[in-house]
């Protein structure tokens, strides 16, 4: 689990509700702001116009999306570098042919895809081309799905404005009883806080979390693109290393190899809203 997003969000809530109760002296705050017809029309209203906006294949997957945002990715770069580096010590000592084993310990299909068109002989410029292709779709995908979230921040405050704007009509509508209207205005804005609420703790920050994982899967799915040319080039695992520590932060450059002997176990990175 991704503790930074758990954690975000978690410090965020504490604090805006945290705040409220020290304003007003007492916990019963947190009471008051509860209202189900402004929750029907924020949560609601923005999930309808989802599906309004996207497919609703799409829409329906949106808690498997939102589970991204909290999954801690397991591979680095730093694991990708020690399995090409290791793969391209067998195919000088053992030939291209030999790595087909070693593909199928590889988990990503994309960078097995790769090295099996490696091994049957394709030409460089076809393997790139096609696994270039499989990160261009794969992103593709991943902001269709991202935005989502994003579309989702823009409406949730506009569906707080229309639960405000209601209230307020209720509210005019009963004059006749001034002791109440204190009470109901207070009420009638609870919807615009839940949509301003909403947008800006949850559905905009999570939507910028899966865009930061998306640029990081590429980011990945493009270092092994350049491996496994690197491997079919036949260059020297040294070689190999140093061209794709290119790819890396400076802090990740030049360390020893750990683990490299079992690199190709789970060195591949999962989708990040496949």
């Amino acid at each position: 689990m991704d503790k930074g997003t758990a954690i975000g969000l978690g410090v965020a809530l504490v604090c805006i509700l945290g705040a409220s109760v020290v304003e007003s002296g007492s916990v019963a705050i947190l009471f008051a702001l509860l209202n189900i017809p402004s929750a029907m029309i924020v949560f609601g209203g923005t999930i309808g116009t989802l599906l309004v906006a996207f497919p609703m294949e799409r829409v329906t997957k949106l808690g498997k999306v939102l589970g991204v945002a909290f999954h801690q990715e397991t591979t680095s770069e730093r694991d990708l570098v020690n399995l090409f580096v290791r793969l391209a010590e067998r195919a000088r000592r053992e030939g291209l042919l030999a790595l087909e084993s070693e593909a199928a310990e590889i988990h990503d299909k994309s960078i097995q895809k790769g090295v099996l068109l490696v091994v049957d002989g394709t030409d460089p410029e076809l393997v790139r081309e096609i696994m270039e292709a499989d990160v261009s779709a794969m992103s593709e995908r991943h902001e269709g799905k991202y935005s989502m979230f994003a579309a989702a921040g823009g409406f949730a405050p506009t569906m707080g404005i229309i639960g405000t704007v209601m209230g307020l009509v209720n509210v005019l509508s009963h004059l006749d009883k001034p002791d109440e209207l204190g009470k109901s205005i207070a009420g009638a804005f609870i919807a615009t806080l839940y949509g301003v609420l909403t947008a800006n703790v949850f559905w905009l920050p999570i939507g910028e979390r899966l865009k930061q994982r998306n640029k990081e899967e590429v980011a990945l799915k493009t270092l092994a693109v350049e491996g496994v040319l690197s491997v079919q080039a036949g260059d020297n695992p040294r070689v190999v290393r140093e061209k794709l520590e290119a790819f890396l932060p400076l802090n990740l450059r030049g360390e020893p190899e750990q683990g490299a002997e079992a690199g190709g176990e789970g060195a591949a990175p999962q989708a990040a809203a496949a």
